[in-house]
């Protein structure tokens, strides 16, 4: 018995560029996972886009946009597709962009340094509801939580608050801080040499016994208590 094949992940393209746009599209289309439904030059185009069928699991949005930046943009692009995840992928190594974006609501901040493979398996991630950020934005996400906690944290977490670390076991330790150093689950067990379902009941433990809400949150509370 033949079982169809699984429904391609449908994706919006937001950048200005037009090489690096068709250029990434050129890309993804390589990728029997992802089928690029609509592509956009600016939020109008955008939101025309989404005006459209079928709508996009997930959207690539860059920051430097002519007229409204992407961060600007991502609540009228939540509003216009309310089931879509919005993955930044962009070239600012900006803190303030950052935090803008995750408050604003977007799912994943990436730079567009990023390695091609890495960047499908990020998307497949954020369209499964993990919160992924560049490993090497995590500091200035840090920094930002240390420097304006109240104005510019984009989680109702300060890095000096909630439970405790003892909380955790040595284990749930051990992975905090391979979450911190921005691990995917895949590379953690592999580290581990633990089974992947066991690393992710073992994330959600974290979680929980922390009060945090996703691994942006806990690779912030690992670096803020000198756990990473």
């Amino acid at each position: 018995m033949t079982h169809a094949p699984a429904p391609r992940i449908q994706l919006l393209l937001v950048d200005d560029h037009n090489l690096f746009r068709r250029g990434l599209r050129a890309l993804l289309s390589q990728d029997e996972r992802f089928e690029v439904v609509c592509e956009a030059g600016d939020i109008g185009e955008a939101l025309r886009c989404l005006a459209q069928a079928p709508r996009p699991d997930v959207i690539l949005l860059d920051n430097h946009l002519p007229g409204v930046r992407g961060v600007d943009a991502i609540p009228a692009l939540k509003d216009a597709a309310p089931g879509a995840r919005i993955l930044m992928l962009t070239v600012s190594e900006n803190e303030d962009d950052l935090a803008a974006a995750l408050r604003a609501g977007a799912d994943g901040y990436l730079l567009k340094t990023v390695e091609s493979d890495h960047l499908g398996d990020t998307i497949v991630k954020v369209l499964d509801g993990e919160s992924v950020i560049s490993p090497e934005m995590l500091t200035k996400l840090v920094s930002v939580f240390r420097a304006r906690p109240a104005e510019s944290a984009p989680a109702p977490l300060e890095p000096a608050s909630g439970p405790s670390p003892d909380l955790l076991s040595p284990r749930e330790r051990e992975i905090l801080l391979l979450i911190a150093r921005g691990d995917s689950n895949k590379l953690i067990a592999r580290a581990l040499d633990i089974a992947e379902t066991t690393v992710k009941i073992h994330v959600q433990h974290i979680l929980r016994k922390l009060g945090l809400s996703s691994r942006v949150q806990a690779a912030v509370y690992a670096t803020a208590h000198g756990l990473a």
